[in-house]
């Protein structure tokens, strides 16, 4: 390579760059706030970002490209945490937007500047040595520039939604600039005589997941339409073959050594084809391949006997092929040791299938079976350390909504009971605390939560009046063991002295009372019954007067909205955009049934903290709003709620490995032969 050309050239010009790159950015996205009407809404949030943003801007943008010409990956972030739940990485549903416009201002950069980051990316892979380009080489790309503006939107005091939109804004000023840095970038390789070089470097090697990747980034988040069946191949094949050949003088005498054409094939022959061609999935590792093609051996003798095998695709033996190929594609390296796991257990189950006499759909059911069984129990061993403290986080997100349902279920508990007032709301305040906390640390069916709530009946029945002598003397004998329970309660949430004492105190005196023989609430200290629903027609509307009354004796028990109820900052609440979510509601029940469907060692392609990752689900929290994925390498951790999940799959930016399987991909390869025929 000629030593015109520096390897840190690229990198210092951009570096050069960074400052009027800043400037010229702040005015452009004025310029488009302001022709836009639809943008008016945010000059507000622009004009509180626009003081720091261009020094924000550099200031980031340098960091990462002097991350690149030291030799480091720049985006190098912890998107999968190691540890317990202090270290995990929550990916919530704001975090999940952040991903959505990273993925968006990247994606339009790169649309206008294909070529050009195509020729600085093999770049980048000649210098490295490597075999083919790949993004994360290139320290130029486009993703380097769409963190550098959401690091400098978030350091301004807008909220997400307001980040988001303005990241929206950019992102085609920003493509455009770059669109002029790349250019600039390829002409120095073109003065350096290199341009040949890198364009052609690496050019029979290809990403074999670089179409899903691609059809994530553009928010394509299903399959094409235009995928063929194997039906639909079976039949293509029988039609094609039943037309009458027509031969003519000019038509050359076949080489009897060639191979048939494909539209003369038999059923076996077809067979054979397509079993050739998921065997050549650029995807599979070699160790892969060479139990698949074990199976082979089952799979052509059961084709003797089961005619559905080749117009089924739900059949248990492409299913089985398409589970062993999606969960061993998943992994790099053909040494990874849980890959090295799985095929030691494969081996036992494809010895089972060749040696059975009579192969049948069943036995590769009761195979499938027990390879999903083993992937699950791989997937659960990998979270067994995480699980507990997930499994603590999800409580936690359904603290309020348990707080919510106690509060209810109390109220009608200790209605009419004699209570007095300071125990009457402690019980429906801080007991229910006490209880929900219990539920958090413990678990919902817990011991600890169950014992909490049985305590308000046992603070019930205390309040009895004693029919006898003998029933004194057993409340006396259960009142300090009652008191005991009620004070660890208080101590269990920290639950402060002047908040405790009046309400004990007053239940003790009930207490005396009921010892001397006297009803635990005094006659004329008794609370109000709460107002009886009026019926329309029965009843002249309540005078002011009498609302007012009524709002001031009414109990503090009846249940509040949320947002009343929930500590929350009002401006903080969770926004979406419109983008992430279809109103129609077959779309909105799509998304819900795809995260219900989720299921544990299932692999996915998604695009987290702004880079792709592969990761496999090891978790799921019992309400299904928490869950845990495991990266490629074992030590990886990655935590999702299900709104984050709803916000990535809706924009294209998680995508399951078995949605594109080896076996349509081979049947796809076969019609287009046919078509091509």
């Amino acid at each position: 390579m000629p030593s015109s050309l520096h390897p840190h050239d690229l990198l210092d010009h951009a570096l050069t760059e960074a400052g009027s790159l800043a400037r010229e950015l702040l005015n452009v996205v004025q310029d488009e706030l302001d022709a836009q009407p639809q943008h008016y809404p945010l000059r507000e949030a622009w004009r509180k970002v626009r003081s720091s943003f261009a020094a924000d801007f550099e200031g980031k943008l340098i960091e990462l490209l002097q991350a690149g010409r030291r030799g480091e990956d720049p985006l190098n972030r912890s998107a999968m945490q190691l540890g317990g739940l202090e270290s995990l990485s929550l990916v919530d549903e704001h975090q999940a937007l952040q991903d959505v416009a990273i993925a968006h201002v990247a994606h339009a950069a790169e649309e206008l500047s294909r070529a050009e980051l195509h020729q600085i990316g093999n770049f980048y892979a000649a210098l490295r040595g490597t075999a083919r380009a790949r993004e994360r080489d290139n320290p130029l790309r486009p993703a380097l520039y769409a963190h550098a503006l959401h690091h400098a939107l978030a350091a301004s005091p807008v909220g997400a939604q307001a980040q988001y939109e303005l990241m929206r804004v950019a992102a085609a000023p920003l493509a455009r600039a770059l669109h002029r840095l790349y250019t600039q970038a390829c002409a120095e390789l073109r003065d350096a005589e290199i341009s040949d070089l890198v364009a052609s470097h690496g050019q029979a090697q290809t990403d074999p997941l670089a179409h899903q990747r691609l059809a994530a980034a553009r928010g394509v988040g299903a399959r094409p339409t235009n995928h063929g069946t194997l039906d639909g191949l079976s039949r293509r094949v029988d039609a094609v073959n039943s037309r009458p050949q027509r031969l003519t003088a000019a038509a050359p005498p076949r080489d009897p050594q060639a191979p048939a054409p494909f539209v003369r094939t038999t059923g076996p022959d077809m067979l054979s084809r397509l079993y050739d061609q998921i065997l050549a999935d650029p995807r599979l590792l070699p160790p892969l391949k060479a139990l698949l093609a074990r199976l082979q051996v089952a799979v052509v003798r059961l084709a003797r006997s089961d005619t559905t095998l080749l117009r089924r695709q739900d059949h248990p033996t492409w299913a089985l092929l398409n589970r062993v190929a999606a969960h061993g594609m998943a992994f790099e390296r053909a040494d990874d040791p849980r890959l090295v796991d799985f095929l030691r257990f494969m081996e036992a189950e494809a010895q089972l299938l060749v040696d059975a006499p009579t192969p049948t759909a069943t036995l590769f059911q009761q195979v499938l079976a027990r390879v999903d069984a083993r992937i699950d129990q791989q997937a659960r061993q990998s979270s067994e350390r995480n699980a507990v403290a997930l499994a603590a986080l999800e409580r936690e997100h359904l603290r309020n909504e348990w707080r919510e349902l106690l509060r209810e279920q109390i109220d009608h508990q200790i209605a009419g009971a004699p209570l007095g007032p300071r125990m009457h709301r402690f019980l429906q305040t801080s007991w229910v605390d006490v209880i929900v906390t219990a539920m958090v640390r413990h678990g919902r069916d817990s011991l600890e939560a169950s014992a909490a709530m049985e305590l308000v009946d046992a603070v019930l029945d205390s309040l009895t009046t004693p029919r006898d002598m003998a029933d004194r003397d057993a409340l006396r004998m259960r009142l300090p063991v009652l008191i005991e329970r009620l004070v660890a309660g208080c101590d269990s949430i920290q639950l402060p002295v002047d908040k405790r004492e009046p309400p004990l105190s007053e239940l003790m005196a009930q207490h005396a009372r009921l010892l001397r023989g006297l009803p635990a609430l005094d006659p004329a200290e008794r609370r109000p019954a709460p107002p009886k629903p009026v019926t329309p027609g029965t009843a002249a509307p309540a005078s002011a007067d009498e609302i007012v009354q009524r709002l001031m004796e009414e109990r503090d028990s009846q249940i509040p909205s949320h947002w009343l109820s929930a500590d929350v900052d009002r401006g903080e609440l969770p926004t979406v955009p419109v983008q992430l979510y279809n109103d129609s509601p077959d779309a909105h029940a799509a998304l819900q049934r795809w995260v219900d469907g989720l299921q544990i060692g299932r692999w996915y392609h998604l695009f987290i903290q702004g880079d792709w990752h592969t990761a496999q689900i090891a978790w799921i929290g019992e309400g299904r709003q928490f869950m845990l994925f495991v990266g490629r390498e074992a030590e990886q951790r990655l935590s999702l709620t299900r709104r984050a999940l709803e916000a990535l799959l809706s924009n294209g930016l998680i995508t399951a490995l078995e949605d594109d399987s080896v076996v349509q991909r081979a049947v796809d390869t076969l019609m287009s032969d046919l078509d091509g025929g």
